[in-house]
């Protein structure tokens, strides 16, 4: 027996005495739903199964032994989220018919291809700059990794190459990991918001949350991740087998085939406007998404026809998504991460007078709670507790709701995080070489960069 299955078998083992046993301050229905969380989690993170499949097996355990109602089990299906994958697919396909991602590539490759480590760093801070014009990192995503992977043929980086999935984590991570210490380009930055105006009428502004965040959330944590991807996935670009005759140019094509690609830029253009007014009128990037897809879908244009989008929509990854997202709504139902924070809260040192512990204690509370709950769920199961975490820890509630980001900022597993899931899947590459980034970078993180965070937090007054 391999070692994924071994921990698979063991993890299992664990779940079924967990379920039986009921921990204390657990009832029925919780412990039964943390035993099959930690099933559900082995065998995304192993993926001994495929994803989709474990998707499905977690609805319908759901379902038959009435843990949640069919509204929570399949909340991911009716979030904005999947749609904007599903539309991601659709750009994807239009830009890749017509050549708009091997041309916009050429202008990559023309300054960042001297070495591998410019290459890398120059894909680095362009989604580092997408950041702050568009505000969902899974719409940042679908755009760019088509882009990216075009990027990754004209230098010579074939499929099965380190340098090719060194760019695709460049990109994933790029636009993602960057986002969380700017207030709206992340999900759980907006959950966050929303849930701390609501619970405590505080208002998070854009300037105050990107000083607190940016410097080593964004500028030196993106510097870390491209020093890892070179260190772990070294390559250096083949010039000599970019194949110059078949590069794209903007007059180059036939009639149709200009005409095609004229639409597909308009296209784009005015959806990317629209995603970056969003705070305009408050429209979502995800119906933004859908709409430009079904305009893509005309019949009329013709630019994808019905057989791409059959061929080309990969319903496995939709799935897979809709069961994280599922899993994190369940965990709510259920009440489950309340449990869960309330047994960190005992066991973490948390006193009054000792900030730096307090803050690295609530920082690890918000990491444990993300690979449970995914990285959504942090802000909707901590911000609650915040006024308690304030009274135990004499810190004020705006500085504990802030540990929250250095928390879910830190991505262990690749299945806590939507658009690192869906970066890697359209790239084609493994969501396992993920974890060769994540896991030392989680270490550098807790060991160093938190400990940053507080330097520069009692800088800013934070603590006082």
């Amino acid at each position: 027996m391999s070692c994924k299955k071994w921990i698979v078998f063991v993890v299992f083992l664990f779940a079924v005495v967990i379920s039986i046993l009921s921990p204390e301050n657990m009832n029925q229905q919780q412990s039964l739903t943390f035993g099959l969380v930690l099933v559900v989690l082995s065998l995304w993170g192993t993926n001994i199964i495929p994803n989709y499949l474990t998707s499905l097996a977690f609805f319908a355990f759901l379902l038959i032994f009435k843990i949640a109602p069919p509204a929570a089990v399949f909340s991911g299906f009716s979030s904005a989220a999947i749609w904007l994958v599903f539309s991601g697919f659709i750009i994807a396909i239009a830009i890749k018919n017509v050549g708009l991602s091997g041309y916009i590539s050429q202008l990559f490759e023309r300054y960042f291809s001297k070495s591998y480590l410019v290459l890398v760093s120059g894909v680095m801070l362009f989604t580092m700059a997408l950041g702050f014009l568009m505000p969902s990192s899974l719409g940042r995503a679908v755009l760019m990794v088509p882009i990216g992977m075009a990027l990754a043929d004209q230098v010579g980086f074939v499929p099965g190459s380190k340098g090719r999935t060194g760019i695709a984590l460049a990109l994933t991570l790029g636009c993602h990991v960057p986002g969380f210490a700017i207030l709206p380009a992340n999900v759980p930055n907006l959950v966050l918001t929303g849930a701390a105006q609501t619970l405590y009428g505080l208002n998070l502004t854009y300037a105050n949350y990107l000083l607190l965040h940016y410097p080593i959330l964004g500028i030196v944590k993106s510097a870390l991740i491209t020093g890892l991807i070179v260190l772990f996935f070294p390559d250096k670009p083949v010039y000599q087998t970019c194949l110059h005759s078949e590069k794209i140019h903007s007059d180059s094509g036939t009639k149709t085939e200009r005409r095609k690609r004229y639409w597909i830029s308009g296209i784009l253009i005015m959806t990317l406007l629209f995603w970056m007014t969003d705070s305009i009128h408050n429209i979502s990037p995800a119906w933004i998404g859908l709409v430009a897809s079904v305009v893509l879908m005309l019949p009329g244009l013709k630019l994808v026809e019905p057989g791409q989008f059959q061929k080309n929509i990969n319903f496995g990854l939709l799935l897979f998504i809709a069961g994280i997202l599922g899993l994190s709504a369940v965990m709510k139902h259920t009440g489950l991460g309340n449990v869960i924070a309330q047994w960190l809260i005992h066991v973490l040192p948390l006193a009054k007078g000792a900030d730096f512990t307090n803050f690295m204690s609530l920082c690890v509370m918000s990491f444990v709670t993300g690979i449970v709950t995914t990285l959504p769920g942090v802000p909707a199961v901590l911000t609650p507790m915040a006024h308690q975490l304030s009274d135990i820890t004499g810190l004020s509630v705006s500085a504990v709701l802030m540990t929250q980001v250095i928390g879910f900022s830190t991505i262990l597993f690749p299945f806590q995080s939507g658009p690192m899931t869906v970066g890697m899947q359209l790239s084609n590459e493994r969501l396992g070489y993920a974890m060769k980034i994540t896991v030392p970078l989680t270490i550098i993180t807790l060991c160093i960069l938190a400990p940053l965070d507080y330097v520069w937090w009692e800088y800013l007054g934070m603590f006082q």
